[in-house]
């Protein structure tokens, strides 16, 4: 029985709900692209990346949703490259005006200028620099970190250490060659010096062979022999050809960070601070599996809409829109403090996680790297460096 307080205070919660639950639809559309098997097996994907985080997410918000008329409804779909735009398309015509992708630059662009007005797009995957500065799109925001605040954070904890000598080894690909530029501009922003830029070319050949790492003891100390000296070596290998052989086999004794060794991440397994045991153990009795990046993103683009509903007590996306970019949004995300959203480009502050694969070594931004706005702010594009100008007078 309800004790007379609890009474009244659930009478009054209850007598604030609308007539009618409020239904609050949104939609993941995940893009598949064609790549080759990682080198672990621990690493291969699984069919609900992604979705998984999106899941729980939706469970998240139906808890506080509940006591506020609000059903939340999350649908996710996957599509090939060549199927993106006809199901982006399909899921517009559905009705769906909330839609969480997990797309590269060239199909996240293509769906933002075909979307019709009143659509609003989270970006949980792509993390090019360009999408937040002269590519940005006012109908989009981003909830997957660009590459500068990954190697800002890298960097803070290099130069936090000393270990200021960088030895930069970046591959043949388009991609490892933006991730490299962006390793360069996080050195010339913190005060590193990159001493040597070498390259591995990729040659196409098999990455993970019953012999691979007999081969990779061979070939990278000679790759890596009479290098100039330096502290560190930052790896810029954006689809792990040859960045993962790294660690231990360097001509030279020095840690290996950035692709492997120590890497910046959104979220990792072994993430347990601020309440984040929590998250995990809820996870993986959900899925099977510990959180993946993706799962995390997916699920904090989510979880960023309900807190917006909740706040605002609308589902309407621009309404929403509004809100996350004004400055009385923010979210919790197990890392620490809350985040809230850049409003020159829509943009997501937020801590980034820095680990050896096993345990959550720092977390970035470092103590002591100060910003007269935030200390989330020397991660990434900063106001008077982002080229964006589609968010108007927010971003004044």
């Amino acid at each position: 029985m309800l004790r007379p307080v609890a009474a009244l205070c659930l009478f009054g919660i209850l007598a604030g709900l609308p007539a009618n639950a409020q239904n609050v639809a949104a939609a993941v559309l995940r893009v598949d692209y064609p790549s080759l098997l990682p080198i672990s097996r621990l690493d291969l994907p699984t069919e609900d990346l992604g979705f998984a985080g999106a899941v729980l997410a939706t469970e998240d918000n139906q808890t506080t949703g509940q006591f506020l008329g609000q059903e939340y409804e999350t649908r996710t779909v996957s599509a090939t490259p060549e199927e993106a735009r006809s199901t982006f398309d399909q899921l517009i015509a559905d009705g769906y005006r909330i839609i969480i992708v997990m797309a590269r630059h060239d199909d996240l662009l293509g769906f933002a200028d075909a979307a019709p007005g009143g659509t609003l797009i989270l970006n949980a995957r792509a993390t090019d620099e360009s999408l937040r500065s002269e590519d940005c799109r006012a109908n989009v925001l981003h909830v997957a970190p660009s590459e500068q605040m990954l190697t800002d954070a890298l960097a803070q904890f290099l130069v936090w250490k000393r270990w200021d000598r960088w030895l930069v080894i970046h591959g043949s690909h388009p991609e490892d060659l933006s991730l490299a530029a962006a390793y360069e501009a996080s050195a010339a922003k913190f005060g590193a010096r990159i001493v040597e830029t070498r390259e591995f070319t990729d040659t196409g050949g098999a990455r993970a062979t019953d012999s691979g790492h007999v081969l990779v003891q061979r070939q990278i100390p000679v790759f890596t022999q009479g290098a100039s000296r330096h502290s560190v070596v930052v790896a810029a290998d954006a689809n792990d050809i040859f960045a993962p052989y790294l660690p231990f086999q360097t001509w030279d004794a020095a840690p290996v960070t950035g692709s492997a060794g120590l890497r910046p991440v959104t979220w990792h397994p072994a993430h347990e601070a601020w309440g984040a045991t929590q998250m995990q153990n809820r996870f993986e009795e959900l899925a099977g599996r510990p959180m993946r990046e993706e799962d995390y993103q997916a699920w904090l683009a989510l979880r960023v809409v309900g807190e917006a509903v909740t706040r605002t007590q609308s589902a309407d996306p621009d309404a929403l829109r509004d809100y996350m970019l004004g400055p009385d949004f923010e979210v919790a995300a197990f890392k620490g403090q809350p985040l809230t959203f850049r409003d020159w480009n829509g943009e997501l502050r937020q801590p980034i996680l820095l680990t050896d694969g096993r345990i959550t070594v720092s977390v970035s931004p470092q103590e002591g790297f100060l910003h007269q706005v935030s200390p989330l702010d020397t991660l990434g594009l900063d106001r008077p460096e982002s080229k964006c100008t589609a968010f108007g007078e927010e971003s004044g």
